[in-house]
């Protein structure tokens, strides 16, 4: 008993170790950006400010950036995007995980092929823009990424995991296909959807090169392509001689640690709650081919 105490002492030991070790970059991240500007040019970084002060968010959230704006349409974006890529992918998983599905095998080897080829990123801006007339709209944020072949798959191979009598006993029970689909599988499947939704979230919340190649109207930028900007026209005031006066009064270091810091928090705050289902997701899914 004493050598195991021991041990699971060490074990956890180690893991708080390392937890904090993990921590330590975010909490020094925001203890920059609650810092006074001067301060930390005259005596670098603390783990506690030597000068507490909002300026960094108060430039960001100023009148001159509609940072607002933009978490706004950076949430509808990512909730949309995400809902209704669960939807697609898990429809189309699903029945790709059903032996009676007709042409199933082509329609998985063309879900493993666009895996592996693309048609390249000028056919890509052309489609968006000149074709589907998508350019400068809310929907070219989410349309792209509605389908992914990598969670396409995932999700079928969790599917596979579904005993096939609940399928059959429900078809007995005079349940049509939708609605086995919606009733059943939907809520045994809360695992894969809730790991292949984080991740999609994630990238539908961080994506900002889909909005520097087809969002021109400042009203629709994201909340990731308008931190940017922020931080280039830092730089450029600070290296234009004629403005490097006024772009000595701004925040610069501190600015970047509080956009670091808005851009993670909501991810961070969320990612807790989804944490239970996200390993069972990942390893239930990946057991068979």
């Amino acid at each position: 008993m004493n050598q195991g105490f021991i041990s699971r002492a060490v074990i956890h030991t180690g893991f708080l170790v390392y937890s904090i070790l993990c921590l330590l970059p975010l909490f020094v991240v925001l203890t920059i950006s609650l810092s006074d500007e001067q301060s930390i040019f005259q005596s670098g970084y603390h783990l506690i400010p030597e000068k507490f002060s909002l300026d960094a968010y108060a430039f960001i959230f100023s009148g001159n950036s509609p940072i607002i704006q933009a978490y706004g349409v950076t949430i509808i974006v990512t909730l949309l995007g995400t809902l209704l890529h669960l939807v697609i992918s898990s429809m189309l998983a699903y029945g790709l995980s059903r032996n009676e599905v007709k042409y199933k095998n082509i329609i998985s080897f063309i879900v493993v092929f666009c895996l592996l080829f693309n048609g390249g990123l000028v056919p890509w801006y052309m489609l968006f823009s000149k074709y589907l007339h998508l350019k400068d709209t809310l929907l070219v944020l989410i349309v792209p990424y509605l389908v992914s072949s990598v969670n396409v798959l995932i999700m079928r191979n969790f599917f596979r995991t579904i005993p096939d009598s609940i399928v059959e006993s429900a078809r007995i029970d005079g349940s049509g296909e939708f609605n086995t689909f919606l009733r059943l599988v939907v809520p045994l499947s809360t695992p894969v959807l809730a790991t292949i939704g984080l991740f999609v979230a994630v990238f539908y919340w961080n994506d900002w090169f889909t909005a520097s190649l087809l969002i021109e109207d400042g009203k629709l930028y994201p909340l990731q392509f308008l931190l940017q900007s922020i931080m280039n026209n830092i730089a450029y005031l600070q290296a234009n001689a004629l403005t490097q006066k006024l772009a000595t009064s701004l925040p610069d270091e501190t600015a970047r640690m509080a956009t670091c810091v808005l851009a993670v928090a909501p991810i961070a705050l969320t990612y807790p709650f989804l944490q239970k289902y996200f390993v069972k997701g990942l390893t239930l899914g990946a057991v068979k081919a």
